[in-house]
């Protein structure tokens, strides 16, 4: 889609936005609607893009999804003997996109899976973005628009939260080649970025707090973001209540990844040549 074709379709459904007791019936706004979940779909729009070096949100595709869970009728989903009852499509035509699907995987149509992916028994839902040869491990959630980047492992009953409203938050965004170790669970919009390793039980929330302890003296704390290549462990840390000390959860940067690292992470390199075999 080039640009000019994109800025008009922003701004029909910008301005469709106040005109709600519209949307149901106007045709016009249903047509604008399907097409940007038709291009979120294809991978031709995305909810954030990386754009000089900064992530930008696109408010104007969260609100096109908004606006497909009200203009879409509700609709019985037969698959052999199972049987759903909702209003978005269920993802197919796998085999033509060259991804991996392994029984019971769902992804929601509206979301974007690349060539290559893995999904194991897994769940990935409408406005999510994944990128090239990323594996999405059993029992994993991929939340509306969340982004991950490619040749991301994320791991066994992961928890990566979605976002559609406020409009101007941020989703989870996971840059790539990052590591996400089992039960991790990273919500409010948090930024993983590039390479950094997530050890089991991580929990990352807008307020965790976060100390990196790999220089001399204090901690520096930091919030809302790891930063590149960081190994990250769970941890605790002392806060004073009227009860008394209690520990708290936080999230400790224990070193950069390296060589040793890579080796611990990359068990399943091998699978990810497989995905259309």
């Amino acid at each position: 889609m080039n640009n000019k074709n994109k800025c008009e379709l922003e701004l029909k459904i910008d301005n469709a936005w106040s005109k709600k007791s519209l949307w149901k019936n106007d045709k016009d706004i249903k047509n604008n609607v399907n097409k940007v979940i038709d291009y979120l779909e294809k991978g031709k729009v995305r909810v954030c893009n990386f754009i000089n070096g900064d992530w930008k949100i696109n408010e104007w595709v969260k609100r096109a999804i908004i606006m497909y869970f009200s203009v879409q009728k509700m609709n019985k989903i037969e698959l052999g003997p199972l049987e759903f009852y909702d209003k978005i499509p269920i993802k197919n035509k796998y085999k033509e996109k060259g991804i991996r699907v392994v029984p019971h995987a769902i992804a929601r149509y509206g979301s974007y899976i690349s060539t290559g992916v893995i999904l194991m028994p897994s769940y990935v839902n409408i406005g999510a973005y994944i990128g090239e040869e990323t594996m999405i491990d059993t029992w994993a959630t991929v939340g509306s628009c969340a982004q991950i980047g490619k040749r991301v492992h994320i791991s066994g009953g992961v928890g990566i939260g979605g976002v559609l409203e406020p409009l101007q938050a941020y989703p989870v965004i996971v840059e790539d080649y990052v590591f996400i170790g089992s039960r991790c669970i990273l919500v409010e919009g948090i930024l993983i970025k590039e390479g950094a390793v997530l050890g089991t039980n991580v929990v990352l929330t807008a307020t965790t707090k976060i100390f990196d302890v790999t220089q001399y003296g204090n901690p520096i704390e930091l919030k809302g973001y790891i930063p590149k290549y960081s190994v990250v462990i769970p941890g605790t840390y002392p806060k004073k209540f009227p009860a008394g000390i209690y520990n708290m959860p936080c999230a400790i940067i224990i070193g950069k990844r390296k060589e040793s690292t890579d080796k611990k992470t990359s068990l399943n390199d091998a699978l990810r040549t497989h995905s259309i075999i």
